[in-house]
């Protein structure tokens, strides 16, 4: 079973349990899979039919069967995309004069329908990192390499898009602004339209479209500049602190776009993103890379930090209790405990290999250690924010 038809077994499943939500931005993504138009226009009128049917159940559930159906007849023999590497970096520097910050050495590699996120403290690289990637920044040594091809300059900047934290004011409607961007970029005026209202419906933009750019809050806004971006046909999105200021719920709403985004099976782009959120990017990155002072670091290897020391733990947990270190010590060390630190209010416990999360936990049982909290962050970058 190709990706394609897991994917529209998932569709199957949500639509058995009438999770509709998720099941309509599927098949918004399914239908800008066909690039057809006449596609296009079936899921549009189906949208406006869902708009003034929202209560009638059993219609709605015909009617999702049927542009389901529909949508595989027009999918089930496209090729998939092979998933190509898109861009790589080979011993990657960017120097600022006499600073004595510096970015690198970087080595990363993104494939077509992954997500990379960057983590790390403020002033660590990140932005440095994602702007060398786009080309607004020139590296101080090593190399930048685009595994796809572009005619100049400016055909790659199209294909690598970058989104920075702080956007630029929109004037005019929404909407307008869309149709502009969607003409800039070659598409003709019968499909204009139909398309950019598929985009604005697939991040949950429709009620918005009229609005002007001061009336937004920051997290519609960041919405806007992705569907102006997609509407680019991007190979690459870089993505600077998307999820700043906004809610929990709206962080893995907006992940989970990013998500299904990238990995479609016919049109999948590479996604990297910065971001504070860590165990919110982890949950849905491919891959995450640390950053401290500009250096690299990955999670399974070691001591690659400057003045990181030795350690034989293998098992690090992050947890909060009202018992004193003391206390905690006293008992863990019945573990063979490495390490035992307070850090911003919770603490983090480290084990040799030998320990497991069960040991762990029947210890607290054992023991009745009040916790309030606690996460196995033994396969988190979490472990690497510990002083």
């Amino acid at each position: 079973m190709n990706e394609f038809e897991k994917q529209y077994q998932e569709l199957q499943t949500f639509l058995k349990f009438e999770d509709f939500l998720i099941l309509t931005k599927r098949i918004i993504d399914l239908t800008l899979d066909t690039e057809d138009l006449n596609q296009y226009k079936k899921t549009n009128a189906f949208l406006n039919w869902l708009d003034q049917n929202e209560t009638n159940i059993e219609a709605k559930k015909e009617k999702y069967h049927a542009i389901l159906t529909d949508l595989h007849a027009s999918l089930v023999h496209k090729p998939i995309a092979e998933k190509i590497v898109l861009v790589t970096t080979s011993k990657l520097q960017k120097n600022y004069g006499t600073s004595s910050f510096g970015l690198g050495p970087i080595e990363l590699e993104l494939h077509q329908g992954e997500i990379l996120g960057l983590v790390g403290e403020n002033g660590n690289g990140k932005t440095t990192l994602l702007r060398t990637l786009c080309g607004e920044l020139y590296p101080t040594a090593g190399s930048v390499n685009y595994n796809f091809k572009y005619e100049d300059n400016y055909d790659l900047r199209t294909k690598l898009v970058y989104i920075p934290q702080r956007t630029d004011t929109w004037y005019g409607s929404m909407f307008e602004n869309l149709q502009f961007t969607a003409s800039s970029y070659g598409y003709q005026p019968e499909e204009n339209e139909v398309l950019v209202e598929l985009i604005i419906a697939r991040l949950g933009l429709r009620k918005f479209r009229n609005h002007s750019w001061k009336s937004l809050s920051s997290g519609y806004k960041m919405r806007f500049e992705l569907a102006r971006m997609l509407l680019r046909k991007p190979k690459i999105l870089l993505i600077d602190e998307p999820l700043a200021n906004l809610d929990i719920l709206a962080q893995q709403t907006v992940l989970e776009d990013f998500r299904t985004i990238a990995k479609s099976p016919f049109r999948p782009i590479g996604i990297i993103l910065s971001s504070q959120q860590l165990y919110e990017v982890e949950k849905t990155s491919d891959q995450v890379i640390f950053l401290k002072n500009g250096k690299q670091k990955n999670l399974h290897e070691k001591n690659n930090l400057e003045n990181e020391p030795q350690s034989e733990a293998a098992l690090v947990i992050e947890f909060e209790s009202d018992w004193s270190q003391s206390q905690l010590g006293d008992v863990f060390s019945k573990l063979n405990m490495v390490s035992l630190q307070f850090n911003g209010g919770t603490y983090i416990v480290n084990f040799p290999e030998s320990i497991s999360i069960y040991n762990f936990m029947q210890l607290v049982i054992e023991h009745n250690i009040p916790l309030k909290y606690f996460r196995n962050i033994s396969n988190s970058t979490r472990r690497f924010f510990v002083s």
